[in-house]
Order: C-alpha cells, then structure tokens, then sequence
C-alpha cells in the first residue's frame, strides 16, 4: 500500500483514497465521531456495529417489527456521509409528533428498505449508496442482541438499563447466547490495515460488539495495527469513577480480548463538567496491560460537552496507522 499524506482539504473531505483499510468498532456518538475522524486519512473504511440498543425509536422498531435496532447503524451512516445533502437530512429528521413521535426517519426508512429487499444488511448497503457514504455500515450481527448484565451481585437487562447503572459490572452477556457474528463484519477485521476500538459507552457500544461471539477472536488473529480511543470522562453510570487503566482491564476481561495495540489518551485543558470525571492512563498502567501508549490534545476546544476532535483524532490515528 503506498502512503499518501493528507492535506488540510483532504483532511475536511475524507478524500484520502490511497489510505489504509480502517475498520471502527462500537457504537453511539463515540463511533460517530471516531468515524468522522477516520475520513481523513483512510482510503477504505468499514463501521462495525452493536445491535444491543432497545432505547428509543429503535426499541420501538424491535418489538414491533422484530428488526436489528437501527439507530447507532443510522447514525453511523450519518457520519460516513461527507457532504449535506437532501437524504441526509431526511436520515437525521426525528418526528416530534402524532403516532410516529420520537421516532427517526431514517430508521423508518431502513425499516421500509428491509421490507423491500428482502432483508436487513441490503437495506443498509442500499442507504450507503442513496447517502453516498464514505464507507460501509455492517450490523455486527444480524439479529437483536440482548444485553444481560451483573452488577454488584444483581442481574439486569436491556442497554438502557445496564447503561444507567452504577456499580460494578461483574459480568456482561448477551441473549441469544449462541447468536454467531455477521460474517462480514469478521472477514473485514481480519483484512484491515487498522481497527480502531472507539470510545463512547463502554459496555453498552463497544463491549456489547466485542462480546459477539467470533468478534474479538477474529481482532486477535487479524494482522492489522490495533488502536483504542480512550474516552475523555467517564459515564453518569455504566462507568461512573472508572479510570482509563480499569476502561481497558473491562475490555480483555468481559470479551477475552487477548491482544493490546495503542491507548489514545486525551492530554490537554478541557472543563470536567459535573457529576463525571477525567479518564486518564499513565504510560506505566498502560505498559502494565501490554499496550504502548499515545497522549496527545484530541478533544474538541469548541464543544460544549468534552469529546473528541475530528481532525486532531485524525492526525492521531493516521500516525499509528503508519507506524
């Protein structure tokens, strides 16, 4: 693969064709934006997606419809879509009223193409094409997935529930047991130049992807360099008090993740709002867990709320991807 270095305009436009393979793991506006991030130097780029969500109008177009939650795949095809346009707005429009209130249009049209053609996986690949993505969004399976969670000694069930709990997360499954990953979702790990592990809601986005059976054995074995976009602060509740060191000691041990890659830690000013916290990692605990360690200002100074930059996250992972 020949390296191309991108430009400030390539950078703003994800052109960057002659990048490397990126596949991004997890869920939620932290994969959105680790997304975001990736356009500016990846040549192929593939999202990889939770189908744990039963929140909102996509638990509603579970129970009703028996469909993969579609809201975290929208918004994912959101992010890979470059410019404005007409259907992107038409994607992101959520109802405010009447019998559809609270409900996304984009995740009804996902809902109408399924029914058209025949199934779930054409229907996204039909969005991509009618959005004109920047990439690909693969459900990381083809069914609902239920999250079924310990913590502190009691069981509880559903990602909204585990999301707002506090304590101890002592074991993470989902149901159905025996559900099998979606078989393009493991061949596009293993053939990445890159996979990024994104940051956002820790058990419900990215452990309720990697805990698909298949999926972190398949980032084991892939020979593509690994990266995990730490997140900025903690969570009011799944990760409440949580430091960086015992974010990534969660992550081999709920989905039995064997190998480490490189930990990108946020370094630089930013106001903690309140009732969370910073999530930081010294080189030390990072060594300690097998992963190299990158710190560097990655948040975004202009938001109101700490998360990560697109183009400074970019130049960050665009320099592992060289190493």
């Amino acid at each position: 693969m020949t390296w191309v270095e991108p430009s400030i305009e390539t950078e703003l436009l994800g052109l960057n064709r002659n990048g490397p393979s990126v596949v991004a793991i997890g869920g939620g506006h932290g994969l959105a934006q680790a997304l975001h991030a990736i356009q500016t130097y990846a040549g192929e780029i593939t999202a990889i997606v939770t189908v744990a969500d039963d929140g909102g109008s996509s638990g509603r177009l579970v129970d009703s419809l028996g469909l993969p939650p579609p809201g975290d795949l929208r918004r994912c095809l959101l992010a890979l879509t470059p410019q404005p346009t007409l259907w992107g707005e038409l994607f992101g429009y959520r109802f405010k009223d009447g019998d559809v209130a609270g409900h996304s249009l984009g995740n009804l049209m996902l809902a109408a193409l399924t029914d058209v053609l025949g199934d779930f996986n054409s229907a996204l690949l039909a969005a991509g094409v009618v959005l004109e993505t920047n990439g690909e969004v693969v459900p990381v399976a083809n069914e609902y997935l239920r999250l079924r969670a310990t913590v502190d000694g009691h069981r509880v069930e559903g990602q909204v529930a585990v999301s707002a709990q506090r304590g101890h997360v002592e074991d993470l499954r989902l149901v159905p047991e025996d559900v099998t990953a979606n078989e393009t979702a493991l061949a596009k790990i293993r053939s990445a130049d890159q996979i990024v592990l994104a940051p956002g809601s820790l058990y419900t986005s990215l452990l309720s992807t990697l805990i698909v059976p298949g999926v972190s054995q398949a980032v084991d074995s892939a020979s593509g360099r690994l990266a995990y976009i730490l997140n900025i602060i903690t969570q009011d509740g799944e990760t409440a008090d949580m430091t960086g060191a015992e974010h990534v000691r969660a992550i081999h041990e709920r989905s039995g993740l064997k190998r480490a890659g490189t930990i990108i830690d946020h370094r630089g000013e930013f106001e903690v709002p309140a009732g969370v916290k910073s999530v930081e990692i010294d080189e030390d605990e990072a060594l300690a867990l097998g992963w190299d360690l990158l710190q560097d200002d990655v948040a975004d100074a202009t938001s109101g709320w700490p998360q990560h930059d697109p183009i400074k996250l970019g130049r960050a992972l665009a320099a592992l991807a060289k190493r």
